[in-house]
């Protein structure tokens, strides 16, 4: 399995696009991908070095094409069934609650795809300043990923330049108070959804600062990559520029938007789909004092939530039906919380990828640093709200 080095999906090398260029390989998970690949590198097609596309997976081998047919199953069978009529209720519940959120979700992230130029991001993350902590959440804000794809664009924007804190900003911010998320989070939560991203991004600034203080005494490793950016160079000059020589063509915007959501849709939605399959069956058939005896509103709770989090491998979009379920049946906002997090503070493939292209201190402070502080929040979350 290989790696599309722009969302961070993982693609099967013989049935994903190809593009071999500077004596690499790179597969990609769709064309969109790729398309945004040649634009970053500024590769003119067609090149000499790029490889034929590959004809893709089959349509019937796409993970959201399988779990609508499970879905579909599980809905027609329980209307005759007993035993799976519960788990038909349960589905369809969730079904109502997100649809829409995740419509809007997707449709704002494929806006910020085709609007954000990703040389803006790059840019902003680079520079040794205290407000390069601010400016990583507030990217993290507006990317359109799950946690495993933003783990790609972390360590991409990483190799551009960007500083270590701004990474480990930028990577815990992403996940839960990214915009097409949060708003799939209010579907669940209500106004409690805040709290999850208002916790994240009190997280992630916090943790961001704590690396710059380890990264001036060299106790995190430093980016080889970072170059100096022009004194006199102005963003907003840049984009007023930009917005100057775009003519507005409505088709193409909606054909760029459309491209991105369905990029999106294509890494996000079969993990919410998952998530959703999965807490439907804990919502059917775990009996219902399990959760609010061992994972309710104590330490102990937090401590087997924090537990379960970390050894639980799964993206964010499919943590948070899990989440909800988990804030359902025991009403701790601070436990859903560590479950959320957990997965990002945690995660072995997330502290190895850092480890591997940062360093190994860098890796090792993550969840010494942010475990703390979700614990922190989350008792605070359960005692006064």
């Amino acid at each position: 399995m290989a790696i599309d080095p722009v969302c961070g999906m993982q693609v099967d090398e013989k049935s994903a696009l190809k593009l071999s260029w500077q004596g690499e390989d790179y597969f990609f998970c769709s064309d969109h991908c790729r398309q945004k690949f040649l634009k970053q590198n500024k590769i003119s097609e067609p090149c000499p070095s790029c490889a034929a596309p590959a004809p893709g997976t089959p349509w019937w081998q796409n993970k959201i094409v399988i779990l609508i047919f499970v879905y579909a199953v599980i809905i027609v069978a329980g209307l005759s069934s007993r035993q799976l009529a519960p788990l038909k209720d349960a589905l369809l519940l969730y079904l109502r609650t997100i649809a829409w959120p995740v419509l809007i979700g997707l449709l704002l992230g494929g806006v910020i795809d085709w609007l954000v130029p990703s040389e803006y991001i790059s840019l902003i993350l680079a520079a040794k300043k205290k407000r390069t902590i601010v400016y990583a959440v507030l990217t993290g804000f507006l990317m359109s990923a799950c946690s495993h794809g933003i783990l790609a664009l972390a360590i991409q924007i990483y190799r551009k330049g960007a500083s270590t804190p701004a990474v480990i900003a930028f990577l815990l911010s992403s996940p839960w108070a990214n915009l097409p998320l949060t708003i799939l989070m209010f579907g669940f939560f209500g106004l409690k959804a805040l709290l999850v991203v208002f916790g994240a991004i009190v997280v992630a600034l916090i943790s961001g600062y704590i690396y710059m203080f380890l990264e001036s005494r060299s106790l995190v490793e430093r980016n080889p990559n970072t170059i100096a950016v022009a004194k006199d160079f102005s963003l907003v000059a840049d984009a007023r520029e930009r917005l100057k020589g775009i003519k507005f063509n409505p088709l193409a915007a909606v054909r760029g938007i459309w491209a991105g959501s369905l990029s999106l849709a294509n890494m996000v939605l079969w993990w919410i789909m998952f998530g959703m399959l999965l807490a439907s069956v804990a919502a059917t058939y775990i009996p219902a004092g399990f959760m609010h005896h061992y994972m309710g509103a104590s330490l102990t709770g937090l401590l087997v939530t924090l537990f379960l989090a970390t050894i639980i491998e799964i993206c964010s979009e499919g943590s948070a039906p899990l989440a909800f379920e988990l804030y359902r049946q025991t009403g701790a906002i601070g436990n859903s919380f560590t479950f959320l997090m957990a997965g990002v503070v945690t995660d072995y493939t997330e502290i190895g990828l850092i480890w591997q292209n940062i360093g190994w201190r860098a890796a090792v402070w993550l969840p010494i640093i942010a475990v703390p502080q979700v614990m922190l929040l989350a008792v605070l979350f359960n005692h006064f709200f």
